[in-house]
């Protein structure tokens, strides 16, 4: 009844949009997604491709990947291919290798009643409501209702070449809107990392998040913290690595999802210290990837912390440290905290230590230093790092430009550079030794 405080329950219903009615096609789709497709339906099995793929054709873009859902088991798409393998535990699924491109095969979920004693070994929550394992399988609608975003719950059958779309979501898509399936408050429970997800898509699709969709993300927040540390790093890795990080930080920041992802670096942000550096970081990476570069995780990792470092580093010298000692001090503070949010490989934590630790070194170029400091495997890394520095105003402009100007030159160019530089040091006065006074 109305006025009761009870929300209305969304309704669902199957709809099949012909193939004169969207722009997707069999041209759009990969080779090896249509092999995977082919020989599922040719064995008998339902197959559709799901997700992305289908939403960014109806979007008008090129899909990345192409992920498929089939009415067959893992164990049974395993057994139809050759070059595939099974992985997962929290939810089984099967990759197909095809030379560099993995088509991923997922089965149909379902919920689990009560009542179904045979699926409590194959879904399991926790106290907070995570979903913590869910191989429970089900038929085509009762995935897509399971599915996270309406605009994620569309599936291309390649028989007849229509789009299936259960909740609404080419109406979302056309909207520019991004709707949870479900109770949102629920969904979130289930898995706190939608809340990343709904950020990531609607900083890379430029969509609206639905009001009932964003309604719980700040008070939900600090649920993924209860997220293993390894999955938010490479949670981390999709939110800034997707070409849309500049936006994807102010919506993160919107919605309070910044702190449970890096604790230190919001503290040190409350407590003063600018995040300007990481603003014109993750502009310049959004360039890079712009341009087709790569682009490296510890970097990012070295920007995203660079505020609660220089908090910890003037916190040390404050209290007495000298300058070099300080800092290692505040990199294995700031590091040994942030490994408790987001795990960071050693093959990363250690050259994101050398970038700042070189950012020291960048300044003394007098005598052979310039061309040791160069020779580090680390120097273009730190000497991008300094750019971003003098970019966002951190530092005076110059001394990215003498590197710039050093690396161009030859070895006689470098010689007189290094000249330069010495003449224009100031001269350390020589002390005079006391002359020695016969005794009297």
């Amino acid at each position: 009844m109305p006025g009761n405080g009870k929300k209305k329950a969304r309704v669902y219903q199957r709809r099949e949009v012909p193939r004169d009615q969207h722009n997707v096609s069999r041209s759009s789709i990969s080779e090896p997604a249509k092999k995977v497709l082919s020989r599922l339906n040719k064995s008998g099995y339902e197959a559709y491709l799901v997700g992305g793929g289908v939403r960014d054709i109806l979007l008008g873009e090129q899909p990345k990947d192409f992920d498929i859902a089939t009415n067959a088991t893992p164990e049974e798409v395993h057994d139809l291919f050759r070059n595939s393998r099974l992985i997962g535990r929290r939810f089984r699924i099967v990759h197909v290798v095809f030379g560099r491109e993995v088509i991923e095969v997922t089965t149909f979920r379902g919920n689990a009643t009560e009542a179904d004693d045979s699926a409590d070994d194959d879904r399991k929550t926790s106290e907070h409501g995570l979903l913590l394992r869910d191989n429970v399988y089900g038929n085509l609608e009762e995935d897509a209702l399971r599915r996270d975003f309406t605009v994620n719950a569309l599936y291309y059958c390649i028989r007849n070449f229509t789009v299936v779309d259960f909740a609404n979501g080419i109406e979302d898509l056309r909207n520019r809107q991004l709707r949870l399936i479900g109770d949102p408050e629920t969904r979130y429970r289930e898995d706190p990392v939608r809340m990343l997800r709904a950020i990531r898509f609607a900083a890379k699709m430029d969509f609206e998040i639905e009001p009932e969709t964003e309604a719980p993300i700040r008070e939900l927040a600090p649920l993924l913290t209860h997220i293993p540390p390894a999955r938010l790093f490479e949670e981390v890795l999709k939110l800034f690595s997707a070409g849309y990080g500049a936006a994807t930080y102010e919506l993160l920041t919107e919605y309070d999802l910044l702190a449970p992802l890096f604790p230190e670096t919001v503290k040190a942000i409350g407590a003063g210290e600018p995040d300007e550096l990481i603003r014109q970081a993750l502009r310049n990476t959004d360039s890079r990837i712009a341009q087709g570069k790569s682009v490296t995780p510890y970097f990012l990792f070295a920007a995203m912390l660079w505020p609660a470092l220089q908090r910890e580093w003037r916190h040390r010298q404050d209290n007495g440290d000298p300058v070099q000692p300080a800092l290692h001090g505040a990199i294995s503070k700031v590091i040994g905290r942030q490994v408790q949010a987001t795990s960071i490989p050693k093959r990363f934590s250690g050259p994101m230590k050398e970038i700042w630790e070189l950012q020291m070194r960048l300044p003394r170029r007098q005598g052979k230093r310039a061309y040791v400091t160069m020779s580090h495997p680390r120097f273009r890394a730190a000497y991008d790092f300094l750019l971003v520095r003098e970019d966002c105003g951190e530092i005076e402009s110059g001394l990215g430009h003498w590197w710039t100007e050093f690396q161009r030159m030859d070895e006689r160019g470098q010689e007189r550079m290094l000249s330069e530089l010495s003449s224009d040091a100031p001269k350390k006065r020589r002390r005079r030794k006391p002359v020695k006074r016969p005794a009297p």
